[in-house]
């Protein structure tokens, strides 16, 4: 018996990827509300927090790069079961370390794990969305980064209460495993999935560039001549230079706020929670802002340029953020900011897609991933070397006002850099990257 078709398929797709954001998300934040709890009990400094996230950032490096190339080889479908299955076993033994050491192995295995996230879903966007969709289909998905956020800041402390912080790692690492029985029931390239109809598929492949029209999902390029492209390196500075930021308000705002706020992090958060329900809004917003410019008759790389223009702009207000004279001041100035935050992520990500053959689209996510992620693995060293000078001298939140200055200015440095780098960008062909 056939399988029935559904309409609207390709929608289904974003919601099993906005899924498993969400799940890797949530598996990564429960180290930033652990923090005061875990750092009581194992006497970690602020910069022995800081190696335990290098130690992430830098295997979430190699991971984005090793599983970027591995997804292009062996398809989306194994790919992105590979990727959740190592992640989630690694987010459960973190129930097992003991010591600050401990915890950096486990999230050496959590950080190789989770770089395939990424470059699964935009490849798979790439497969299953016209060139007008694929920025909202895009915001959609990574939605799950703020959604994964907010989830952690009302299940850790219901587990932690219940139960303890080992059980908070158990307990969310086997989620993984339940998305992963939805994923091979419902996933396969548009070319294979017989759930799809045909009108659907049609709308599909006539909506992608004439070289993108290509049923098999394995690649066939030269991986070292990326490097030969500017639109390479467009997309290595729009993640090196602002992942970063990100990672710092992901794992730093719990100990922003209860230091500076005194915001008792073993209850849930209103104040956290409506920060990362924010990046939500920006998230799907900037993916639908660049898709009806493109709509209304933009060139592709002119409407992603534009918006991330002005999100650059916008995003010098997180300056301000340390004349905040309350903590309510404070969560709308920093919400605004990882909204936008958020908005610039969406359209950045779609730029492989918009640039390069579906064939190479993992690959390239995976080295820009990996730039961003050695940028992670920088910021947190100046992070933690100017709280713990800071914190010394009694005045931890001049250290945070430094930090708040830095990310508000990197955006447009950014957008100017990508900005030389594409000036004449086209869609590439496949037979330029063999």
């Amino acid at each position: 018996m056939s399988a029935p078709k559904i309409k609207n398929y390709r929608w289904l797709i974003v919601v099993l990827l906005f899924t498993a954001t969400t799940i890797n998300y949530l598996d990564r934040q429960i180290i930033g509300l652990l923090k005061p709890i875990l750092e009581k009990e194992f006497a970690w400094s602020e910069t022995d927090y800081a190696r335990i996230i290098m130690a992430f950032t830098a295997a979430y490096a190699i991971g984005l790069l090793a599983l970027g190339w591995l997804i292009d080889k062996i398809g989306t479908k194994q790919g992105y079961s590979i990727t959740i299955v190592f992640w989630s076993v690694a987010g459960m033994l973190h129930a097992l370390a003991r010591s600050a050491f401990g915890f950096g192995v486990a999230r050496v295995g959590l950080g190789l794990g989770e770089g395939g996230n990424y470059p699964a879903a935009v490849k798979t966007v790439a497969e299953w969305f016209p060139k007008k969709e694929r920025a909202l289909a895009t915001g959609l998905f990574n939605a799950g980064t703020s959604v994964g956020v907010v989830v952690a800041l009302i299940l850790v402390p219901w587990i932690l209460t219940t139960y303890g912080w080992q059980e908070v790692f158990w307990i969310t690492g086997a989620l993984g495993f339940v998305w992963l029985i939805f994923w091979l029931i419902y996933y396969d390239i548009p070319a294979k999935q017989k759930r799809l109809t045909t009108e659907e598929y049609e709308y599909i492949v006539n909506g992608q560039e004439k070289e993108e029209q290509y049923s098999s999902e394995k690649a066939s390029v030269n991986w070292m001549k990326l490097f030969s492209f500017p639109q390479t390196w467009a997309y290595i500075t729009g993640k090196g230079l602002i992942d970063p930021i990100y990672w710092f308000f992901l794992f730093w705002l719990p100990s922003y706020f209860a230091s500076t706020f005194n915001l008792d992090l073993k209850k849930p958060s209103l104040e956290l929670m409506l920060i990362y329900t924010a990046t939500t809004v920006g998230s799907i917003s900037g993916g639908w802002f660049s898709s009806q410019l493109i709509k209304r008759g933009w060139p592709v790389i002119k409407a992603r340029k534009t918006v991330i223009l002005v999100i650059a702009v916008l995003e010098l207000s997180v300056i301000f953020i340390q004349f905040a004279p309350s903590v309510w001041v404070a969560v709308g100035l920093i919400s605004f900011a990882v909204a936008l935050h958020q908005a610039w992520a969406t359209n950045v990500f779609t730029l492989p897609s918009d640039m390069f053959p579906k064939q190479a689209v993992s690959s390239i996510v995976g080295i820009g991933g990996m730039a961003g992620a050695l940028g992670g693995i920088l910021f947190p060293m100046l992070i933690g070397s100017l709280l713990d000078t800071y914190k010394a001298a009694g005045n931890l939140a001049g250290g945070y006002n430094i930090i708040f200055t830095i990310c508000g200015c990197t955006y447009l440095i950014a957008w100017g850099i990508i900005h030389l780098l594409t000036r004449k960008s086209k869609m590439l062909e496949l037979t330029e990257l063999e």
